[in-house]
């Protein structure tokens, strides 16, 4: 299997889906990861590019939590922070069909449309779109992940999170929070959500929820059982 993750900043990928990536690595699946925006130009007063080392750093940190997945390949392609909604929605979608079209994914993880993070929305609406079920198209399931500080803080009812697929990663959940762990930049003490403590809690309560250890929590969009033709 070919797995594909979109996150809209560097750690999302980490927080909402480190575990089932590690999964799928373990399985024999080829995992790769697209980040699609910066994630530091939000930080300043008025926006301007972070500078070359803020985004080498960052980059770095990148590197050493999928290598510690055992992701095959990550993009930065460091789109402006928080800002996609300032982009067209079909230039967003093009990045999106390009690296489906280079990596050719049978599963497509994204970030849940109901954040109330507006990259992250920008994200999976133009996921979406990009994998729209067109015959011959190889995508055969999409589901898209919980961001915490980010997705438990819309509190629009529509717009919650719900689950209905789950991954126990009791056997993952470490070595989830030791890539997390390389995000320094990132990660927050806690109580705040953003924080190892936190994002271990969160796998344990989920993992309760449905009889596990640990797990972490999608929502499944599509999924489409293609029969082996060979058997």
């Amino acid at each position: 299997m070919n797995v594909l993750v979109f996150s809209a900043h560097p750690d999302d990928e980490v927080i909402g889906v480190g575990g089932t990536i590690a999964k799928h690595v373990e399985r024999g699946d080829t995992v790769n990861v697209v980040i699609i925006a910066e994630g530091k130009s939000s930080r300043y007063d008025i926006y301007e590019k972070p500078e070359d080392q803020v985004l080498k750093e960052s980059y770095l940190e990148t590197k050493k939590a999928c290598e510690k997945l055992g992701v095959s390949k990550f993009k930065r392609l460091n789109f402006p922070d928080n800002r996609l909604d300032s982009y067209q929605l079909l230039e967003i979608v093009k990045v999106v069909e390009n690296n489906i079209e280079e990596f050719n994914p049978n599963i497509v993880y994204t970030q849940y449309g109901g954040d109330i993070n507006i990259d992250h929305a920008v994200v999976h609406r133009a996921v979406m779109t990009a994998t729209r079920p067109l015959p011959n198209h190889n995508v055969k399931w999409v589901f898209t992940y919980e961001t915490l500080s980010s997705t438990e803080w819309n509190y629009n009812v529509k717009d919650s999170f719900i689950p209905n697929y789950f991954v126990n990663i009791e056997n993952q959940l470490t070595k989830k929070i030791e890539a997390m762990s390389y995000y320094k930049s990132e990660l927050r003490e806690y109580p705040h959500p953003r924080s190892l403590n936190a994002i271990q809690h969160n796998a344990k309560v989920w993992g309760a929820k449905v009889g596990v250890h640990a797990a972490e929590a999608f929502r499944l969009v599509r999924g489409l059982w293609i029969e082996d033709k060979t058997s």
